[in-house]
Protein backbone atom coordinates (compact mmCIF):
# COMPACT_ATOMS: atom_id res chain seq x y z
CA UNK A 1 0.00 0.00 0.00
CA UNK A 2 2.97 2.31 0.54
CA UNK A 3 3.72 2.39 -3.16
CA UNK A 4 0.09 3.34 -3.85
CA UNK A 5 0.21 6.17 -1.32
CA UNK A 6 3.49 7.40 -2.77
CA UNK A 7 2.05 7.33 -6.29
CA UNK A 8 -1.01 9.30 -5.17
CA UNK A 9 1.18 11.90 -3.49
CA UNK A 10 3.34 12.20 -6.59
CA UNK A 11 0.26 12.65 -8.75
CA UNK A 12 -1.07 15.36 -6.45
CA UNK A 13 2.26 17.18 -6.50
CA UNK A 14 2.45 16.93 -10.29
CA UNK A 15 -1.11 18.21 -10.63
CA UNK A 16 -0.45 21.08 -8.26
CA UNK A 17 2.67 22.05 -10.17
CA UNK A 18 1.08 21.78 -13.60
CA UNK A 19 0.67 24.96 -15.60
CA UNK A 20 -2.74 26.52 -15.72
CA UNK A 21 -4.39 26.14 -19.11
CA UNK A 22 -6.51 28.88 -20.66
CA UNK A 23 -8.14 28.77 -24.07
CA UNK A 24 -9.31 32.10 -25.47
CA UNK A 25 -11.84 32.39 -28.27
CA UNK A 26 -12.71 35.24 -30.59
CA UNK A 27 -15.28 36.16 -33.21
CA UNK A 28 -14.58 36.82 -36.87
CA UNK A 29 -13.83 40.56 -36.94
CA UNK A 30 -10.66 42.55 -36.36
CA UNK A 31 -11.36 43.86 -32.86
CA UNK A 32 -12.28 40.45 -31.52
CA UNK A 33 -9.12 38.92 -32.98
CA UNK A 34 -7.01 41.63 -31.32
CA UNK A 35 -8.72 41.39 -27.95
CA UNK A 36 -8.35 37.62 -28.09
CA UNK A 37 -4.59 38.12 -28.50
CA UNK A 38 -4.56 40.61 -25.61
CA UNK A 39 -6.25 38.04 -23.36
CA UNK A 40 -3.98 35.22 -24.51
CA UNK A 41 -0.87 37.30 -23.87
CA UNK A 42 -2.08 38.35 -20.41
CA UNK A 43 -2.74 34.74 -19.40
CA UNK A 44 0.60 33.59 -20.84
CA UNK A 45 2.50 36.28 -18.93
CA UNK A 46 0.94 34.91 -15.74
CA UNK A 47 2.49 31.53 -16.51
CA UNK A 48 -0.55 29.84 -18.04
CA UNK A 49 -0.41 27.59 -21.07
CA UNK A 50 -2.60 29.90 -23.14
CA UNK A 51 -3.83 29.53 -26.68
CA UNK A 52 -6.16 31.54 -28.89
CA UNK A 53 -8.77 29.86 -31.10
CA UNK A 54 -9.28 32.62 -33.62
CA UNK A 55 -12.30 33.65 -35.64
CA UNK A 56 -14.74 30.99 -34.46
CA UNK A 57 -17.77 32.68 -36.01
CA UNK A 58 -20.74 34.62 -34.78
CA UNK A 59 -22.14 34.96 -31.27
CA UNK A 60 -24.08 31.70 -31.32
CA UNK A 61 -21.07 29.59 -32.32
CA UNK A 62 -18.63 31.19 -29.87
CA UNK A 63 -21.14 30.96 -27.01
CA UNK A 64 -21.73 27.28 -27.81
CA UNK A 65 -17.96 26.73 -27.69
CA UNK A 66 -17.79 28.47 -24.32
CA UNK A 67 -20.62 26.46 -22.78
CA UNK A 68 -19.20 23.19 -24.14
CA UNK A 69 -15.77 23.90 -22.61
CA UNK A 70 -14.03 24.23 -25.96
CA UNK A 71 -12.87 27.69 -24.85
CA UNK A 72 -12.65 29.31 -21.40
CA UNK A 73 -13.46 32.92 -22.26
CA UNK A 74 -13.83 35.39 -25.09
CA UNK A 75 -14.33 39.17 -25.47
CA UNK A 76 -18.01 40.11 -25.64
CA UNK A 77 -20.18 43.21 -25.33
CA UNK A 78 -22.87 43.93 -22.76
CA UNK A 79 -25.44 44.92 -25.37
CA UNK A 80 -24.89 41.66 -27.22
CA UNK A 81 -25.19 39.68 -23.99
CA UNK A 82 -28.44 41.43 -23.09
CA UNK A 83 -30.15 41.49 -26.48
CA UNK A 84 -28.68 38.57 -28.43
CA UNK A 85 -27.94 36.00 -25.73
CA UNK A 86 -30.49 36.75 -22.98
CA UNK A 87 -33.15 38.51 -25.09
CA UNK A 88 -33.50 41.36 -22.60
CA UNK A 89 -34.64 44.88 -23.44
CA UNK A 90 -33.41 48.19 -22.06
CA UNK A 91 -30.29 48.95 -20.04
CA UNK A 92 -29.33 45.88 -18.00
CA UNK A 93 -26.72 46.26 -15.22
CA UNK A 94 -23.83 43.81 -15.07
CA UNK A 95 -25.00 42.10 -11.88
CA UNK A 96 -28.37 41.36 -13.50
CA UNK A 97 -26.62 39.99 -16.58
CA UNK A 98 -24.59 37.68 -14.35
CA UNK A 99 -27.69 36.50 -12.50
CA UNK A 100 -29.26 35.53 -15.82
CA UNK A 101 -26.04 34.01 -17.19
CA UNK A 102 -25.35 31.80 -14.15
CA UNK A 103 -27.69 28.96 -15.23
CA UNK A 104 -25.68 28.76 -18.47
CA UNK A 105 -22.48 28.20 -16.49
CA UNK A 106 -20.92 31.47 -17.65
CA UNK A 107 -20.41 34.97 -16.29
CA UNK A 108 -19.44 38.47 -17.47
CA UNK A 109 -16.71 40.51 -15.78
CA UNK A 110 -13.68 42.77 -16.33
CA UNK A 111 -15.03 45.82 -18.17
CA UNK A 112 -12.14 46.69 -20.48
CA UNK A 113 -13.01 50.38 -20.63
CA UNK A 114 -14.73 51.18 -23.92
CA UNK A 115 -18.17 51.09 -25.51
CA UNK A 116 -18.20 49.73 -29.06
CA UNK A 117 -21.74 50.32 -30.17
CA UNK A 118 -23.40 49.42 -33.44
CA UNK A 119 -24.05 52.33 -35.79
CA UNK A 120 -24.93 53.09 -39.40
CA UNK A 121 -22.53 55.06 -41.56
CA UNK A 122 -22.52 56.79 -44.96
CA UNK A 123 -19.93 58.50 -47.09
CA UNK A 124 -19.55 62.01 -45.65
CA UNK A 125 -20.05 63.69 -49.04
CA UNK A 126 -23.32 61.82 -49.68
CA UNK A 127 -24.61 62.44 -46.16
CA UNK A 128 -23.91 66.17 -46.48
CA UNK A 129 -25.52 66.36 -49.92
CA UNK A 130 -28.67 64.57 -48.79
CA UNK A 131 -28.86 66.22 -45.38
CA UNK A 132 -28.63 62.91 -43.51
CA UNK A 133 -27.38 63.32 -39.94
CA UNK A 134 -29.46 60.82 -37.98
CA UNK A 135 -30.85 57.34 -38.60
CA UNK A 136 -34.33 58.91 -38.74
CA UNK A 137 -33.21 60.96 -41.74
CA UNK A 138 -32.74 57.76 -43.76
CA UNK A 139 -36.52 57.35 -43.99
CA UNK A 140 -36.60 60.31 -46.41
CA UNK A 141 -34.34 58.50 -48.87
CA UNK A 142 -35.84 55.08 -49.64
CA UNK A 143 -33.68 54.57 -52.72
CA UNK A 144 -30.45 54.36 -50.73
CA UNK A 145 -28.74 50.96 -50.98
CA UNK A 146 -28.00 49.27 -47.65
CA UNK A 147 -25.24 46.70 -47.22
CA UNK A 148 -25.35 45.05 -43.79
CA UNK A 149 -23.37 42.21 -42.24
CA UNK A 150 -25.10 38.86 -42.14
CA UNK A 151 -24.94 38.75 -38.35
CA UNK A 152 -26.52 42.20 -38.04
CA UNK A 153 -29.31 41.13 -40.39
CA UNK A 154 -30.15 38.20 -38.11
CA UNK A 155 -29.50 39.58 -34.62
CA UNK A 156 -32.20 40.36 -32.10
CA UNK A 157 -30.65 43.82 -31.71
CA UNK A 158 -29.99 44.17 -35.44
CA UNK A 159 -31.78 45.13 -38.62
CA UNK A 160 -35.33 43.89 -37.93
CA UNK A 161 -35.62 45.80 -34.66
CA UNK A 162 -33.87 48.89 -36.03
CA UNK A 163 -36.13 49.00 -39.06
CA UNK A 164 -39.24 48.78 -36.87
CA UNK A 165 -37.98 51.36 -34.37
CA UNK A 166 -37.30 53.93 -37.10
CA UNK A 167 -40.00 52.88 -39.60
CA UNK A 168 -37.35 52.60 -42.30
CA UNK A 169 -38.65 51.93 -45.84
CA UNK A 170 -35.88 49.57 -46.97
CA UNK A 171 -36.99 46.01 -47.72
CA UNK A 172 -34.04 43.76 -48.49
CA UNK A 173 -30.56 45.09 -47.60
CA UNK A 174 -27.61 43.32 -49.20
CA UNK A 175 -25.71 40.95 -46.90
CA UNK A 176 -21.97 41.61 -46.96
CA UNK A 177 -18.89 40.76 -44.91
CA UNK A 178 -17.95 43.47 -42.40
CA UNK A 179 -14.49 44.17 -43.78
CA UNK A 180 -15.54 44.03 -47.43
CA UNK A 181 -18.43 46.39 -46.72
CA UNK A 182 -16.08 49.34 -46.30
CA UNK A 183 -14.61 48.86 -49.76
CA UNK A 184 -18.10 48.42 -51.20
CA UNK A 185 -19.17 51.67 -49.55
CA UNK A 186 -16.08 53.52 -50.77
CA UNK A 187 -16.59 52.18 -54.31
CA UNK A 188 -20.21 53.33 -54.37
CA UNK A 189 -21.74 49.86 -54.61
CA UNK A 190 -23.71 50.48 -51.39
CA UNK A 191 -24.70 53.73 -49.65
CA UNK A 192 -25.16 52.73 -45.99
CA UNK A 193 -23.54 50.02 -43.87
CA UNK A 194 -23.50 48.93 -40.26
CA UNK A 195 -20.26 49.71 -38.43
CA UNK A 196 -18.73 49.34 -35.00
CA UNK A 197 -17.99 52.69 -33.42
CA UNK A 198 -14.34 51.73 -32.79
CA UNK A 199 -13.66 50.74 -36.41
CA UNK A 200 -10.46 52.34 -37.66
CA UNK A 201 -11.76 52.55 -41.23
CA UNK A 202 -14.48 55.07 -40.33
CA UNK A 203 -11.94 57.91 -40.41
CA UNK A 204 -9.93 56.46 -43.28
CA UNK A 205 -12.91 56.37 -45.63
CA UNK A 206 -14.32 59.69 -44.40
CA UNK A 207 -17.61 58.25 -43.23
CA UNK A 208 -20.35 59.97 -41.26
CA UNK A 209 -21.65 57.88 -38.36
CA UNK A 210 -25.37 58.56 -38.11
CA UNK A 211 -26.78 59.59 -34.77
CA UNK A 212 -28.98 56.99 -33.08
CA UNK A 213 -31.55 59.68 -32.29
CA UNK A 214 -34.13 57.25 -30.89
CA UNK A 215 -31.55 55.48 -28.70
CA UNK A 216 -32.27 52.09 -30.23
CA UNK A 217 -28.84 50.59 -29.59
CA UNK A 218 -27.88 49.82 -25.97
CA UNK A 219 -24.34 50.28 -24.63
CA UNK A 220 -21.91 47.67 -25.87
CA UNK A 221 -19.27 47.81 -23.14
CA UNK A 222 -16.48 45.33 -23.79
CA UNK A 223 -16.24 42.65 -21.09
CA UNK A 224 -14.99 39.10 -20.72
CA UNK A 225 -17.54 36.32 -21.03
CA UNK A 226 -16.04 33.37 -19.17
CA UNK A 227 -16.76 29.94 -17.74
CA UNK A 228 -17.58 30.22 -14.06
CA UNK A 229 -14.94 27.65 -13.10
CA UNK A 230 -12.10 29.63 -14.71
CA UNK A 231 -11.14 31.83 -11.69
CA UNK A 232 -10.89 28.72 -9.49
CA UNK A 233 -9.13 26.56 -12.09
CA UNK A 234 -6.62 29.18 -13.24
CA UNK A 235 -6.34 31.77 -10.43
CA UNK A 236 -3.05 33.35 -11.54
CA UNK A 237 -4.24 33.77 -15.12
CA UNK A 238 -7.56 35.15 -13.91
CA UNK A 239 -5.79 37.78 -11.79
CA UNK A 240 -3.81 38.85 -14.85
CA UNK A 241 -6.99 39.05 -16.91
CA UNK A 242 -8.79 41.02 -14.20
CA UNK A 243 -5.91 43.53 -14.24
CA UNK A 244 -7.02 44.53 -17.76
CA UNK A 245 -10.12 46.23 -16.33
CA UNK A 246 -10.36 49.83 -17.55
CA UNK A 247 -7.08 49.66 -19.49
CA UNK A 248 -8.52 50.05 -23.00
CA UNK A 249 -10.48 53.19 -23.81
CA UNK A 250 -12.19 53.83 -27.15
CA UNK A 251 -9.25 55.79 -28.59
CA UNK A 252 -6.84 53.00 -27.68
CA UNK A 253 -9.07 50.37 -29.26
CA UNK A 254 -9.35 52.40 -32.47
CA UNK A 255 -5.54 52.67 -32.52
CA UNK A 256 -5.14 48.90 -32.10
CA UNK A 257 -7.68 48.24 -34.83
CA UNK A 258 -5.84 50.65 -37.12
CA UNK A 259 -2.56 48.85 -36.49
CA UNK A 260 -4.06 45.66 -37.95
CA UNK A 261 -6.33 47.08 -40.62
CA UNK A 262 -4.29 50.05 -41.87
CA UNK A 263 -0.65 49.42 -40.92
CA UNK A 264 -0.32 45.75 -41.85
CA UNK A 265 0.48 44.44 -38.38
CA UNK A 266 -0.58 40.97 -37.33
CA UNK A 267 -3.26 40.64 -34.66
CA UNK A 268 -0.60 39.65 -32.13
CA UNK A 269 1.54 42.67 -33.03
CA UNK A 270 -1.46 44.97 -32.72
CA UNK A 271 -2.31 43.49 -29.31
CA UNK A 272 1.28 43.98 -28.14
CA UNK A 273 0.92 47.73 -28.72
CA UNK A 274 -1.35 47.95 -25.69
CA UNK A 275 1.70 48.11 -23.48
CA UNK A 276 4.05 49.73 -25.98
CA UNK A 277 5.20 53.31 -25.78
CA UNK A 278 5.69 54.11 -29.45
CA UNK A 279 2.50 52.46 -30.58
CA UNK A 280 1.87 54.68 -33.55
CA UNK A 281 5.06 53.76 -35.37
CA UNK A 282 4.48 51.88 -38.62
CA UNK A 283 5.99 48.52 -39.48
CA UNK A 284 7.53 47.52 -42.76
CA UNK A 285 4.99 45.46 -44.72
CA UNK A 286 5.89 41.81 -45.19
CA UNK A 287 6.72 40.57 -48.64
CA UNK A 288 4.23 38.11 -50.07
CA UNK A 289 6.69 35.21 -49.88
CA UNK A 290 7.23 35.95 -46.18
CA UNK A 291 3.49 35.90 -45.60
CA UNK A 292 3.05 32.74 -47.65
CA UNK A 293 5.71 30.80 -45.76
CA UNK A 294 5.18 32.51 -42.42
CA UNK A 295 5.60 30.97 -38.99
CA UNK A 296 2.16 29.37 -39.18
CA UNK A 297 2.69 27.67 -42.55
CA UNK A 298 3.60 24.18 -41.36
CA UNK A 299 1.01 24.20 -38.58
CA UNK A 300 -1.73 25.12 -41.06
CA UNK A 301 -0.42 22.55 -43.55
CA UNK A 302 -0.53 19.80 -40.93
CA UNK A 303 -4.05 20.73 -39.87
CA UNK A 304 -5.27 20.86 -43.47
CA UNK A 305 -3.71 17.52 -44.41
CA UNK A 306 -5.15 15.92 -41.27
CA UNK A 307 -8.65 17.14 -42.08
CA UNK A 308 -8.47 15.83 -45.65
CA UNK A 309 -6.75 12.51 -44.88
CA UNK A 310 -8.93 11.45 -41.95
CA UNK A 311 -12.23 12.44 -43.59
CA UNK A 312 -11.23 10.77 -46.88
CA UNK A 313 -10.19 7.53 -45.14
CA UNK A 314 -13.51 7.38 -43.30
CA UNK A 315 -15.40 8.08 -46.54
CA UNK A 316 -13.59 5.24 -48.31
CA UNK A 317 -14.32 2.82 -45.46
CA UNK A 318 -18.05 3.55 -45.68
CA UNK A 319 -18.43 4.64 -49.30
CA UNK A 320 -17.05 1.49 -50.95
CA UNK A 321 -19.35 -0.86 -48.98
CA UNK A 322 -22.32 1.41 -49.71
CA UNK A 323 -21.51 1.37 -53.42
CA UNK A 324 -21.14 -2.41 -53.26
CA UNK A 325 -24.52 -2.70 -51.51
CA UNK A 326 -26.17 -0.52 -54.16
CA UNK A 327 -24.67 -2.66 -56.92
CA UNK A 328 -25.64 -6.00 -55.37
CA UNK A 329 -29.16 -4.99 -54.29
CA UNK A 330 -30.67 -3.03 -57.22
CA UNK A 331 -33.69 -2.03 -55.13
CA UNK A 332 -31.37 -0.07 -52.82
CA UNK A 333 -29.35 1.62 -55.55
CA UNK A 334 -31.58 4.64 -56.01
CA UNK A 335 -32.17 5.33 -52.26
CA UNK A 336 -28.44 5.03 -51.46
CA UNK A 337 -27.32 7.26 -54.33
CA UNK A 338 -30.10 9.76 -53.61
CA UNK A 339 -29.13 9.94 -49.92
CA UNK A 340 -25.44 10.69 -50.54
CA UNK A 341 -26.41 13.09 -53.35
CA UNK A 342 -28.76 14.96 -51.04
CA UNK A 343 -25.90 15.67 -48.64
CA UNK A 344 -24.10 17.55 -51.41
CA UNK A 345 -27.01 19.99 -51.70
CA UNK A 346 -26.63 21.20 -48.10
CA UNK A 347 -24.58 24.45 -47.99
CA UNK A 348 -21.31 23.88 -46.16
CA UNK A 349 -21.81 26.51 -43.45
CA UNK A 350 -25.36 25.28 -42.84
CA UNK A 351 -24.09 21.72 -42.46
CA UNK A 352 -21.42 22.90 -40.01
CA UNK A 353 -24.06 24.73 -37.97
CA UNK A 354 -26.22 21.59 -37.86
CA UNK A 355 -23.26 19.45 -36.78
CA UNK A 356 -22.23 21.91 -34.07
CA UNK A 357 -25.74 21.72 -32.64
CA UNK A 358 -25.86 17.92 -32.95
CA UNK A 359 -22.38 17.24 -31.54
CA UNK A 360 -22.38 20.04 -28.96
CA UNK A 361 -18.88 21.17 -29.89
CA UNK A 362 -16.87 23.13 -32.44
CA UNK A 363 -13.51 22.58 -34.04
CA UNK A 364 -12.00 19.52 -35.65
CA UNK A 365 -14.70 16.92 -34.95
CA UNK A 366 -17.65 18.63 -36.71
CA UNK A 367 -15.32 19.70 -39.52
CA UNK A 368 -14.20 16.09 -40.05
CA UNK A 369 -17.79 14.85 -40.04
CA UNK A 370 -18.80 17.48 -42.61
CA UNK A 371 -15.88 16.65 -44.91
CA UNK A 372 -16.57 12.93 -44.54
CA UNK A 373 -20.19 13.44 -45.61
CA UNK A 374 -19.20 15.58 -48.58
CA UNK A 375 -16.64 12.97 -49.71
CA UNK A 376 -19.16 10.12 -49.89
CA UNK A 377 -20.94 10.86 -53.17
CA UNK A 378 -18.07 10.39 -55.70
CA UNK A 379 -16.86 7.25 -53.91
CA UNK A 380 -20.29 5.61 -53.62
CA UNK A 381 -21.30 6.55 -57.15
CA UNK A 382 -18.05 5.37 -58.75
CA UNK A 383 -18.02 2.13 -56.77
CA UNK A 384 -21.58 1.40 -57.90
CA UNK A 385 -20.81 2.35 -61.52
CA UNK A 386 -17.60 0.32 -61.63
CA UNK A 387 -19.34 -2.82 -60.40
CA UNK A 388 -22.53 -2.66 -62.47
CA UNK A 389 -20.56 -2.01 -65.66
CA UNK A 390 -18.46 -5.18 -65.37
CA UNK A 391 -19.04 -7.53 -68.35
CA UNK A 392 -21.55 -10.24 -67.57
CA UNK A 393 -19.20 -12.87 -68.99
CA UNK A 394 -16.61 -12.18 -66.29
CA UNK A 395 -19.18 -12.76 -63.57
CA UNK A 396 -20.30 -16.01 -65.19
CA UNK A 397 -16.69 -17.16 -65.52
CA UNK A 398 -16.13 -16.57 -61.81
CA UNK A 399 -19.23 -18.64 -61.03
CA UNK A 400 -18.06 -21.41 -63.35
CA UNK A 401 -14.77 -21.55 -61.47
CA UNK A 402 -16.76 -22.37 -58.34
CA UNK A 403 -15.87 -19.17 -56.44
CA UNK A 404 -18.12 -18.23 -53.56
CA UNK A 405 -20.04 -14.95 -53.66
CA UNK A 406 -17.56 -13.36 -51.27
CA UNK A 407 -14.55 -14.56 -53.28
CA UNK A 408 -16.10 -13.31 -56.52
CA UNK A 409 -16.42 -9.83 -55.03
CA UNK A 410 -13.00 -9.71 -53.37
CA UNK A 411 -10.91 -11.52 -56.00
CA UNK A 412 -12.65 -10.56 -59.24
CA UNK A 413 -15.20 -7.75 -59.16
CA UNK A 414 -13.52 -5.19 -56.87
CA UNK A 415 -10.08 -5.52 -58.52
CA UNK A 416 -11.64 -5.05 -61.97
CA UNK A 417 -13.67 -2.06 -60.77
CA UNK A 418 -10.68 -0.57 -58.92
CA UNK A 419 -9.73 2.05 -61.57
CA UNK A 420 -13.26 3.49 -61.49
CA UNK A 421 -13.37 3.37 -57.66
CA UNK A 422 -9.96 5.06 -57.45
CA UNK A 423 -11.16 7.83 -59.77
CA UNK A 424 -14.01 8.51 -57.34
CA UNK A 425 -11.62 8.60 -54.37
CA UNK A 426 -9.40 11.04 -56.30
CA UNK A 427 -12.36 13.30 -57.00
CA UNK A 428 -13.36 13.28 -53.33
CA UNK A 429 -9.80 14.01 -52.21
CA UNK A 430 -9.38 17.00 -54.51
CA UNK A 431 -12.79 18.41 -53.58
CA UNK A 432 -12.07 17.95 -49.87
CA UNK A 433 -8.82 19.91 -50.10
CA UNK A 434 -10.79 22.95 -51.22
CA UNK A 435 -13.79 22.34 -48.97
CA UNK A 436 -11.54 21.95 -45.91
CA UNK A 437 -10.90 25.70 -45.95
CA UNK A 438 -14.35 26.20 -44.40
CA UNK A 439 -13.14 24.37 -41.28
CA UNK A 440 -11.47 27.59 -40.13
CA UNK A 441 -14.91 29.17 -39.67
CA UNK A 442 -15.44 26.89 -36.66
CA UNK A 443 -11.91 26.89 -35.28
CA UNK A 444 -10.58 23.70 -36.92
CA UNK A 445 -7.58 25.43 -38.51
CA UNK A 446 -6.07 24.71 -41.90
CA UNK A 447 -5.31 27.13 -44.72
CA UNK A 448 -8.80 28.59 -44.33
CA UNK A 449 -7.55 30.36 -41.20
CA UNK A 450 -5.65 32.80 -43.40
CA UNK A 451 -8.67 33.21 -45.68
CA UNK A 452 -10.93 34.04 -42.72
CA UNK A 453 -8.42 36.56 -41.39
CA UNK A 454 -8.00 38.06 -44.84
CA UNK A 455 -11.75 38.58 -45.07
CA UNK A 456 -11.78 40.25 -41.65
CA UNK A 457 -9.01 42.64 -42.71
CA UNK A 458 -9.99 42.82 -46.40
CA UNK A 459 -6.37 41.83 -47.04
CA UNK A 460 -6.13 40.30 -50.50
CA UNK A 461 -2.52 39.19 -49.98
CA UNK A 462 -3.50 37.21 -46.89
CA UNK A 463 -6.44 35.70 -48.76
CA UNK A 464 -4.12 34.54 -51.54
CA UNK A 465 -1.60 33.26 -48.97
CA UNK A 466 -4.36 30.92 -47.78
CA UNK A 467 -5.86 30.04 -51.14
CA UNK A 468 -2.58 29.37 -52.96
CA UNK A 469 -1.32 26.57 -50.66
CA UNK A 470 -4.77 24.97 -50.77
CA UNK A 471 -4.70 25.01 -54.57
CA UNK A 472 -1.13 23.64 -54.60
CA UNK A 473 -2.12 20.85 -52.21
CA UNK A 474 -5.09 19.96 -54.44
CA UNK A 475 -2.74 19.68 -57.43
CA UNK A 476 -0.32 17.52 -55.44
CA UNK A 477 -3.14 15.23 -54.34
CA UNK A 478 -4.44 14.94 -57.88
CA UNK A 479 -0.95 14.22 -59.19
CA UNK A 480 -0.39 11.53 -56.55
CA UNK A 481 -3.63 9.78 -57.43
CA UNK A 482 -2.91 9.97 -61.15
CA UNK A 483 0.48 8.37 -60.51
CA UNK A 484 -1.22 5.55 -58.61
CA UNK A 485 -3.76 5.16 -61.44
CA UNK A 486 -0.94 5.01 -64.03
CA UNK A 487 0.92 2.34 -62.07
CA UNK A 488 -2.28 0.40 -61.62
CA UNK A 489 -2.92 0.57 -65.37
CA UNK A 490 0.61 -0.69 -66.04
CA UNK A 491 0.01 -3.73 -63.86
CA UNK A 492 -3.37 -4.48 -65.44
CA UNK A 493 -1.93 -4.37 -68.97
CA UNK A 494 0.83 -6.79 -68.03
Amino acid sequence: MRWLAAACCAALVATAGAAETVTVGSKRFTESYILGEVLRAAAAEAGAAARHRQGLGNTGIVLAALRAGEIDLYPEYTGTIAREILRLEGAVPLDELNRRLAPLGVGAAVALGFNNTYALAMREADAARLGVRTISDLARHPRLRLGLTQEFLGRADGWAGLRAAYALPFDAPTGIDHGLGYEALAAGRIDVKDVYSTDAKIARYRLRVLEDDRAYFPRYDAVLLYRLDLPRRAPAAWRALAALEGRIDAATMIRLNAAAELEGRTFAQAAALLGAAGAASAVAPQRFVERLFGADFWRLTGEHVLLVAVSLAAAVLLGVPLGLLAAKVPALAQPVLAAVGLIQTIPSLALLALLIAALGRIGTVPALVALFLYALLPIVRNTHAGLVQLPRGLREAAVALGLSARDRVVAVELPLALPTILAGVKTSAVINVGTATIAAFIGAGGYGERIVQGLALNDSALLVAGALPAAALALLVQGAFELVEWRLGQRIHR
